[in-house]
């Protein structure tokens, strides 16, 4: 059982996921209409979604000294506001508004997705597979939501792309709101002595580098998908709201797998097995996604790549927490491997742009994603193994 003044802080994170791919996930739908109205390329309008990943790239390590510096609590609350600004200015104007707005976002996001494992790990370390599965259960419904949306907004409602994409305040709200009560407690928060290790120390260790390509590999998949899994699904003859709420369905399929995988996973003495389960089931989505060709199959597919999505996702961040030994550790090794991993993820949405722009098919794109699921359970092999980032600490040993 939770502890009563533990309930608003588990409400609190449940809001701050909500945010963390909302903003993003609302976009795919719509990037045929944004394309159109401001008459930019395929390679710019995937600029949309690799300009925030380059954002969590050069700013997850500042956000990590942050949380240390000025409390994690007014640190993400502080993000929280800019998170605002973002939407607000995103739909303001043309494309230079456009991607300022995203840029913000991608700002206020990335010291959410640096400091909530610290949070985590520190706040409940007996609980860290439930909490990370409500993290994790959190973004996957929300993003889900946003996805299927987003075309019956903009078009049934007759909202445009630029007031639905402003709808999506309302969460962040929301979260500015539900966070509040955390600036209260911020000066109670425990105090870690100043960690033996470094960001450079950590880059020493080929672990934190498994980790690390494991978070930036399925990060690539992921936010390749949300940009052009909608376009995809539309060469095969989908409407654009079917295509939108497709997308939708993958992520809200995955939530199941988003919520069970952190909890086997902490009980686990090794997590290769379930990596390794989780990639195959990604490889067999995405080949039938490139070799479909009715409406069974193409769901099916779809599901597939969502369940195993919300898995490698989920042990992304599990990772993170159970290859540290301790809070402090757990915010160093988020802030490289985010850094790091979101570097690898930012190019993958442009690329696929301006493969499709080169290729007019999705399929060498699809080819491109199987091959990058291979190097993806070759990383999540080697996180995987039952040891801290730093060898001298051994792990407990969790009840199976």
């Amino acid at each position: 059982m939770l502890k009563y003044k533990n309930v608003f802080l588990v409400l609190g994170i449940i809001f701050i996921a909500s945010n963390l791919r909302t903003p993003l996930t609302a976009v795919g739908p719509l990037v045929s209409d944004i394309r159109s109205d401001l008459g930019i390329s395929s390679g710019m309008t995937g600029f949309l979604t690799t300009l925030p990943l380059l954002t969590f790239a050069v700013l997850s390590l500042p956000s990590s000294k942050l949380g240390t510096k000025i409390g994690n609590e007014l640190a993400i609350f502080l993000s929280l506001i800019v998170l605002t600004a973002g939407i607000l200015l995103r739909s303001a104007g043309g494309s230079a508004a456009l991607f300022a707005g995203t840029f913000l976002i991608g700002t206020g996001i990335v010291v959410g997705n640096v400091l909530i494992p610290s949070i985590i790990k520190q706040k409940f370390p007996d609980k860290m597979g439930l909490i990370t599965s409500i993290f994790s259960i959190a973004m996957s419904l929300s993003a889900g939501i946003s996805s299927g949306m987003s075309v019956p907004l903009a078009n049934d409602l007759h909202l445009g792309w630029r007031q639905t994409l402003l709808v999506w305040i309302l969460v962040a709200v929301a979260a500015i709101i539900f966070w509040l009560p955390q600036l209260y407690h911020r000066e109670k928060a425990v105090k870690v002595a100043k960690p033996s290790f470094t960001v450079n120390s950590v880059w020493h260790s080929s672990l934190a580098w498994q980790v690390t390509f494991f978070m930036g590999l399925q990060s690539f998949l992921f936010y390749c998908f949300i940009a052009w899994l909608p376009a995809i699904l539309q060469s095969h003859g989908l409407s654009k709201a079917t295509a939108g709420w497709l997308l939708s369905f993958s992520q809200i399929i995955a939530i199941p797998a988003s919520f069970i995988v952190p909890i086997l996973a902490d009980r686990l003495n090794d997590q290769r097995g379930i990596t390794a389960i989780s990639c195959l089931i990604y490889f067999m989505g995405l080949l039938g996604l490139l070799l479909s060709k009715n409406m069974i199959l193409l769901t099916t597919s779809v599901a597939l790549i969502g369940v195993s999505g919300g898995a490698c996702f989920s042990l992304a961040f599990t990772f993170i927490g159970l290859r540290s030994s301790n809070g402090a550790q757990a915010a160093v090794l988020s802030g490289t491997a985010q850094s790091a991993g979101y570097l690898l993820a930012a190019t993958g949405p442009i690329l696929i742009g301006y493969l499709f722009d080169y290729t007019q098919t999705w399929a060498s794109s699809i080819l491109l994603w199987l091959i990058i699921t291979l190097f993806l359970l070759y990383a999540g092999l080697g996180a995987g193994r039952n040891q801290y980032i730093f060898p001298m600490v051994e792990p407990k040993q969790s009840p199976n």
